[in-house]
């Protein structure tokens, strides 16, 4: 399973030969960047791909290439979705219950990234607001069209290495706002809610997974200093020169959306159920000293009690049960 595929692995060669016709796909984030081409792919393989956007009028720009690369009955719909809105994020997960059409797979791939302080409609701190909450509650309230042998991506990352984990102040209302220390919160929580979200549906024969898709540079960059990033991967390079190893190389975006489609249709379902993956196979556990560009998953970001009290915790910030 993780010989065949890699980090340089792409997204048409991880699904080649592989038959879509008939599935059909929720994917978050359509206007640009991995969530773009991983209903580019989909689509071509022949699955119905429903995309979701804050923005439908630069999705349906943006998308444009899906439509032109369908194939074998591949087709994409796209639904409006603020994910920094559960106002926005309760109209669309009602729109597709009543719609009443089931899925396959649930690609959750939508997010910010290193944002300046900000609240979400709701008063949640911007990125956990967005990453987490906004998903939270759009995949639980259409859990219900989730097949039985389905599955449930999540698009998380190795910045959750970045900070530690904490259940207090996740709205940043006491301690220090810094950029990095809340985006590596809000995608700790990403696998932590797919961690709690596998035990919940395991028993109706649907897995959730998280994952990294690799350093890639998409719009999710919007937020940062070009000097700052290159400052970043000079000191990574040094380091990588001194043990001996190649340049850091970023990934492109058939690479970076790879992982996804490998852990949404590729890859053993219940070997990925649960776990974190990253460049087509199943990260390792690791609690040592690595670089930023290693791999390896931290113990606190799947252990099952803080991913209890973390659903538990979002299930009171939103006002709702599941």
């Amino acid at each position: 399973m993780s010989g065949l595929f890699g980090a340089t692995s792409t997204t048409d060669e991880v699904l080649a030969g592989v038959d879509l016709k008939g599935k059909r796909v929720l994917v978050t984030g359509v206007s640009a960047g991995l969530g773009v081409e991983t209903a580019r792919v989909l689509a071509a393989h022949g699955a119905q791909v429903v995309g979701t956007a804050r923005d439908l009028a630069k999705a349906r720009a943006a998308t444009e290439v899906v439509r032109a690369g369908a194939a074998n009955g591949g087709s994409l719909d796209i639904v409006e979705l603020d994910l920094a809105s559960l106002a926005s994020v309760r109209a669309c997960a009602d729109a597709l219950i009543g719609d009443g059409r089931p899925f396959d797979v649930v690609i959750a791939n939508a997010g910010v990234m290193a944002a300046p302080f900000g609240r979400t409609a709701d008063g949640f701190e911007t990125q956990f607001g967005t990453n987490h909450l906004g998903h939270f509650v759009l995949v639980n309230r259409i859990a219900p069209l989730i097949k039985s042998g389905g599955r449930v991506v999540i698009v998380a990352s190795s910045a959750h290495r970045m900070a530690p984990f904490s259940l207090d102040d996740l709205n940043f209302e006491s301690k220090t706002y810094e950029p990095w220390a809340a985006y590596a919160q809000s995608k700790t929580a990403n696998i932590l809610f797919a961690v709690e979200l596998d035990r919940r549906l395991k028993e109706r024969g649907i897995r959730a997974t998280a994952l990294h898709p690799g350093g890639i540079q998409t719009e999710l960059d919007r937020h940062l200093d070009p000097n700052m990033i290159e400052g970043m991967i000079t000191q990574i390079n040094a380091a990588l020169a001194a043990e001996g190893k190649p340049s850091f190389q970023w990934k492109t975006i058939p690479q970076g959306a790879a992982t996804s489609v490998w852990a949404g249709f590729v890859a053993p379902v219940d070997a990925v159920g649960g776990k974190y993956c990253e460049n087509c196979h199943i990260s390792e556990v690791t609690d040592a000293e690595i670089s930023p560009i290693s791999e390896g998953v931290r113990t606190y970001a799947l252990d099952p009690e803080t991913a209890r009290a973390l659903w538990a915790k979002s299930e009171d910030m939103v006002g709702e049960r599941f």
